[in-house]
């Protein structure tokens, strides 16, 4: 009975599934047929499960007009269809596949249609649009997950580009980034100058934090351009470059130990310094605060010479008849390298008064003795009769006043009346009665300004009765040698150049004025001054041949201002007061007027006469206040932001803030201090046309100094003989020695004694930019005589020696003139405006504009700096609006002739920031009207 009651219950539920699954094929047929498709009319009957998705439809994004597809595979599936949006989708745009699933028998079938971007675009529901299937079987139906369809895009601007940043180094770095809007979402990612950026490799770099880019602690390294890149299945997009720049601020190194005292006696200074090394300040990071040299004073102990002690008791007699005493060096012992004892230790004498004689030997001893007597009176008898005939023979017929006059050397003037009829002074432009010289005790060497005269100029040269002219060791000078020359305004438009590569015009001959002048006729004029007007444009102010000029840069003087800039060269004695050892290298140079205001530095080019070394010269710039009173404003070793000073081997160029006096003095350091002195040789007739002068000048290597000489000279008649040469004269105290050689013998003859003459250091050393000369006179020993031939042997003792060759024709119009002109157009010293400068504007605001800006590998205005050989105290730029422009400023001083534009280029191309010179030359053309200019030099 049981059993029969569970069969009647699954019977009953068998027909019911069945009869609902025929309702259900019922309705779907009525729906089929309202929308037009026609579904399959019965489904076979067959025992199973319901039907279940081996694969179901995918979201799917269409990219620009091409359709995707949507696939659906059911098992056991008697049938199925997809439906989109809540209809059903054609039975014709059902693309069928049936299989049977080998291991249990049941039917497979898959499904596909296409769906195009014109269906999703005509779709205009709530939602997207989206698509289903549902599959049938034997007990009922399934359905899929729905597959939403979209049209996919990416915009193109970014919702947030990254921005550059300057940080320090080890802060924390963030770039901001939001991609541009697009489906599906853009993924971001990020590179560093165009390679990507791998955060799983770099520990310090998170870029998963909404899309920012995280370095959590900046390096040097991280430097660099970054760019973010968002991109999807339609396209990829970048943003605009950031640009970040780790810094670093400078930190000094440890001092170096301290310098041994600069002086060897007394009190003096030491120093040390440190550098900008500890870090070295990169990528645009400030430079280190304060000194980098510091100085104290110091006491070297000095030397004591040794003295000796008081003299033993003589000893007892000895049978060689001698007593002996000694004395010992005690009286101070020499310490600390001072001098020992001069002279005997120990000495003997006879202590017999001399009546103790041992044998005949001591008898032939005085034989030889009275026979050497002999000699030594007659050979004096001999000189001084030799001496009176050539005095009576002499055509001088003069009288030997002092006998100092034999010894050479700087001797003091004497003056003295003697008879009337000695002719040889007087020319023939001159009155007889016109009879008052100068006699002069010994060989003589002339110091401008004038050394002290025993007599005025008024004294001498007013005609006065009865006196003649007294010439002693038959030496006679050229009175006009010392005169100072007369500067006018303009000057002469000519210097000898320094170095190697010199442009020499020609020293043509000059009508020569009379032997004998009146003085007070010539005007001396303590100052050579050149002015121009300057503008906004900026320029250059030079005086001519004295190594002196001044550049006012571009926007230096304000907009619509106009200013007459003058430079003034101090001729006359020095009003620097020196201190200790120190000596002036170069003029004092005065660029006025004081009160205007500079918005940029000018630079100032003095030139100097010292051999540039740090090790043995300390050399200091100093500026005189209104109030007359010099102080000392920098010195070269110093790091400082008021001024700069670049010292060249001859001359140095100084950037200035204010306008002022001012003045380059050394200190030497140790003996090996080195000053160059230009020798020159300059020759002309005497009033006897039998005599020929030589003057021979040690003069300071500067154009200032050699200018005052040509002056002087040529008021004198004089011509130079020889190209002149340059000695380097030590400071180690020893004095000059000036020669004349190889004089021909039968032809000419130097005057007795006067071959050789010396000069004491301290006036070579200490001349302070003033001449100095030593003058030889020379005589015929016939009036055919007209070619000299000589060697002048200049040589400072325990140092250097040159020799200058002197082959000259003493006739005017057969002496062949010497070059050393430079050409240089002295009525133009001022130029203004662009033509002024070498490099055209626009190439330098290009120039500048590149290397203000500071980037990631360090190629900024330092290394423009380094590369053209400005390596120190680069503070002073930093603290410029535009150091290149300053630095450029300083470049053009530095080159004012040549201008030197291919290393400047050269320059630049080795630093990797210009384009080739064609590309550079062509854009200049057609934007600068000095192309042509630049052109030619290079750039």
């Amino acid at each position: 009975m049981r059993r029969m009651e569970t069969q009647f219950g699954l019977f009953l539920l068998h027909l019911t599934l069945l009869i609902i699954s025929r309702f259900s094929q019922a309705e779907a047929a009525q729906k089929g047929s309202n929308n037009g498709e026609v579904l399959p009319e019965s489904l076979p009957s067959a025992p199973g499960t319901l039907p279940h998705f081996l694969m179901e439809p995918d979201d799917a994004y269409i990219v620009k007009s091409n359709p995707i597809h949507l696939r659906c595979r059911a098992m056991p599936a008697m049938q199925i269809f997809f439906k989109c949006n809540g209809e059903w989708v054609h039975q014709s745009e059902h693309v069928s596949e049936e299989s049977v699933d080998e291991a249990t028998g049941l039917k497979i079938r898959e499904v596909y249609i296409n769906v195009t971007r014109q269906q999703v675009e005509d779709f205009h529901g709530s939602e997207d649009y989206w698509c289903q299937c549902i599959a049938w079987s034997n007990l009922g139906t399934s359905k899929s997950r729905r597959a939403f369809v979209r049209i996919a895009y990416l915009r193109k601007n970014f919702e947030q580009d990254p921005k550059g940043k300057e940080v320090l180094i080890d802060t924390m770095i963030v770039l901001h980034c939001r991609p541009p809007e697009g489906i599906p979402t853009a993924e971001v990612e990020w590179l560093k100058n165009e390679e990507l950026i791998d955060s799983l490799m770099d520990e310090n770099i998170d870029t998963r934090a909404s899309h920012n880019l995280i370095i959590r602690q900046a390096r040097l390294s991280d430097s660099g351009n970054y760019t973010c890149v968002a991109s999807n299945i339609v396209a990829k997009r970048r943003s605009a470059s950031a640009t970040v720049i780790v810094f670093v601020h400078g930190g000094w190194s440890s001092w170096a130990e301290w310098s041994a005292c600069n002086v060897r006696c007394g009190k003096g200074f030491q120093k040390r310094s440190r550098t900008c090394t500890n870090p070295a300040p990169l990528n645009g990071g400030t430079f280190c605060d304060g000194p980098s040299v510091q100085k104290i004073t110091c006491n070297a102990l000095c030397p004591v010479d040794g003295n000796w002690d008081v003299w033993s008791e003589w000893s007892v007699c000895s049978p060689e008849c001698e007593q002996q005493r000694d004395r010992k060096c005690i009286a101070p012992a020499p310490t600390i390298g001072g001098k020992p004892c001069e002279g005997l230790s120990q000495e003997s004498e006879n202590c017999t008064e001399g009546l103790c004689i041992q044998g005949a030997e001591n008898a032939s001893d005085i034989a030889l003795y009275s026979g050497l007597g002999a000699a030594i009176i007659a050979v004096a008898v001999l000189v001084v009769g030799i001496t009176l005939y050539r005095r009576s023979q002499s055509e001088y017929g003069v009288d030997v006043i002092d006998s100092s006059a034999l010894t050479g050397g700087f001797q003091t003037f004497n003056f003295k009346t003697v008879r009337q009829g000695n002719s040889l002074l007087l020319n023939s432009s001159l009155q007889p009665d016109l009879t008052v010289s100068r006699t002069y005790s010994g060989p003589i060497c002339f110091q401008d300004p004038m050394d002290k005269e025993l007599m005025t100029e008024s004294s001498i040269f007013n005609p006065l009765t009865d006196i003649k002219v007294k010439v002693q060791s038959s030496f006679m000078v050229s009175l006009g040698v010392t005169d100072r020359p007369d500067f006018q305004g303009k000057t002469i438009s000519g210097s000898f150049p320094h170095g190697n590569n010199r442009c020499f015009g020609t020293l043509h001959n000059r009508n020569k004025l009379p032997y004998i002048q009146n003085l007070t006729s010539i005007s001396s004029k303590p100052e050579m001054r050149a002015s121009g007007h300057f503008g906004h444009q900026g320029g250059r102010l030079v005086m001519p041949n004295t190594g002196v000029s001044l550049l006012i840069p571009h926007k230096a003087i304000a907009e619509d201002n106009s200013w007459e800039i003058f430079l003034i060269v101090n001729q006359g004695e020095p009003s620097l007061p020196l201190e200790g050892a120190e000596v002036l290298l170069g003029p004092e140079v005065t660029c006025g007027p004081f009160d205007i205001n500079l918005s940029t530095p000018v630079a100032l080019t003095i030139p100097h006469c010292a051999e540039v070394s740090c090790e043995h010269w300390n050399i200091r710039l100093k500026r005189r206040s209104q109030q007359g009173k010099w102080e000392e404003i920098m010195s070269l070793d110093d790091e400082t932001t008021s001024f700069y000073c670049l010292l060249d081997p001859f001359s140095c160029h100084i950037l200035l803030d204010s306008f002022g006096t001012y003045a380059l003095v050394g200190e030497p350091l140790t003996d090996c201090a080195v000053k160059e002195l230009k020798v020159a040789v300059f020759g002309c007739m005497s009033c006897n046309s039998l005599d020929y002068n030589l003057r021979v000048y040690c003069i300071d290597n500067t154009p200032c100094a050699f200018q005052e000489v040509l002056s002087n000279e040529r008021h004198q008649g004089g011509q130079l003989l020889e190209e002149p040469k340059l000695l380097h004269f030590k400071g180690n105290t020893f004095s000059i020695q000036i020669s004349v050689l190889d004089i021909p013998p039968f032809l000419w003859r130097i005057k007795p004694f006067t071959a050789c003459q010396e000069v004491p250091f301290s006036r070579v050393w200490c001349s302070n930019q003033q001449p100095l000369h030593c003058a030889f006179s020379l005589e015929r020993y016939t009036p055919a005589t007209t070619q000299l031939s000589c060697k002048i042997c200049v040589r400072q003792v325990k140092g250097h020696e040159l020799i200058l060759q002197v082959q000259t024709s003493i006739l005017e119009n057969e002496r062949e003139t010497i070059a050393f002109f430079a050409p240089e157009d002295s009525n133009f010293p001022a130029h203004t405006g662009p033509k002024a400068f070498k490099i055209p504007h626009s190439i330098r605001q290009r120039i500048c504009a590149t290397f203000d800006t500071p980037n990631s590998k360090g190629k900024d205005w330092q290394l423009l700096a380094q590369k053209l050989s400005i390596n120190r105290n680069l503070s002073y730029f930093a603290t410029k609006n535009s150091p290149s422009a300053v630095i450029l400023d300083l470049w053009e001083a530095r080159y004012p002739y040549d201008g030197n534009l291919d290393s400047l280029a050269c320059a630049l191309e080795e630093i990797g920031r210009t384009q080739n010179k064609l590309s550079l030359v062509t854009e200049t053309h057609s934007e600068d009207p000095d192309f042509s200019y630049s052109r030619q030099n290079g750039l």
